[in-house]
């Protein structure tokens, strides 16, 4: 079951909960105000390390929109650690240049996207029920230049479809960690 979340368009506010400080590396913070934030839920019927590890290290096998990922630059703690990922929605390709913003092992992590047209801080979320897990995945989309307008004329109708994006993309993650072997334990 997918669970989600529309948060409405141009909502001032506290998010869910109060971001953490970004690491040094992570000086490229936009200072806009979002203008759009979407969550959805799934639970997936895998150990929690397992749902972690896959959902941080294979995002081109399971997103529907990420078609390439490439870390960039690792380092000990991941945080500040950096990487590059290519897009491609409905035919259009977007490059986004990221950076690790929290990485707690096996509960939370955390990004910043830096695009041309807009930013995004996604985190994802790892709960644990047995051998189950539920992942809850928390985007705000920050945009840039004339794009702000856009989203503030049509953003009620982006929402919709934002939406159901997240449901889908967590959906995919559920079916292929749940149709893959069990890992033994």
């Amino acid at each position: 079951m997918i669970e989600t979340d529309q948060w409405e368009v141009g909502k001032t506010g506290l998010p869910l909960e109060a971001p953490r400080p970004l690491a040094k590396q992570t000086a490229i913070v936009s200072h806009s105000r979002p203008l759009m934030k979407q969550q959805a839920s799934v639970k997936i019927d895998r150990p929690i390390d397992e749902v972690f590890e896959y959902t941080n290290n294979e995002v081109a096998e399971w997103s529907l929109t990420v078609v390439e990922h490439e870390v960039l630059e690792e380092l000990p703690q991941d945080i500040g650690s950096t990487f590059r990922c290519l897009t491609e929605d409905r035919g259009r390709q977007m490059e986004f240049h990221g950076v690790v913003t929290r990485h707690e092992p096996p509960r939370v992590s955390a990004s910043r996207l830096t695009g041309e047209y807009f930013d995004i801080d996604v985190e994802y979320r790892f709960e644990e029920f047995g051998d189950t897990t539920r992942v809850t995945q928390q985007s705000t989309v920050f945009p840039k230049g004339a794009l702000k307008v856009v989203f503030w004329l049509f953003g009620w109708m982006m929402r919709k479809s934002s939406c159901k994006a997240a449901e889908k993309e967590m959906q995919n993650l559920k079916r292929l960690l749940e149709q893959q072997p069990a890992r033994p334990r």
